[in-house]
């Protein structure tokens, strides 16, 4: 008897830690939100005042894409380019939208023989992008945040 008693004593003072609740610090619970977390990822596509009214997300993604390219396009459609060879190209123009809205060009990617026979292509492709709508930067988590985009842009100058 003695031993049994001695036995249950030995478990009783053991398993006060089984209903002890284990506490966690704000780093760890910050760290498994990390984890979780998808940084690839936005909630809300940035979006120009005439795409306000998108429906869904791939609306609100094509609303963005068509009204950069449309106003590029437009703006190409007035300037005076005159190439000695045919050019035909497609551009990769990376753009960041900031988390105030604010649109810039980070990198053009594009052949040399474009470059050759356009030289002031940058210049171009910078000053295309002023007048554009007002552009409200993409959500994550009800945060505005920066996001990046590749931007494929199709050159054909005879």
């Amino acid at each position: 008897m003695r031993y049994l008693s001695f036995v249950l004593l030995f478990y009783s003072f053991y398993s006060c830690n089984y209903y002890e609740k284990k506490k966690l610090d704000s780093d760890t619970i910050l760290m498994q939100e990390l984890k979780a977390f998808n940084w690839e990822e936005i909630d809300r596509y940035p979006n120009f005042e005439n795409c306000e009214n998108s429906i869904n997300f791939q609306h609100s993604k094509n609303c963005f894409e068509q009204t950069i390219t449309a106003h590029i396009s437009k703006y190409f459609g007035i300037q005076n380019i005159v190439v000695r060879k045919t050019v035909s190209d497609t551009i990769i123009i990376d753009l960041v939208v900031s988390k105030s809205g604010e649109l810039q060009i980070s990198e053009i990617q594009t052949q040399q023989l474009t470059r050759d026979q356009i030289p002031t292509l940058d210049s171009i492709l910078f000053r295309s992008l002023k007048g554009l709508p007002k552009l409200y930067p993409a959500i994550k988590r009800s945060q505005q945040v920066q996001t990046a985009f590749q931007l494929p842009i199709i050159i054909r100058v005879d």
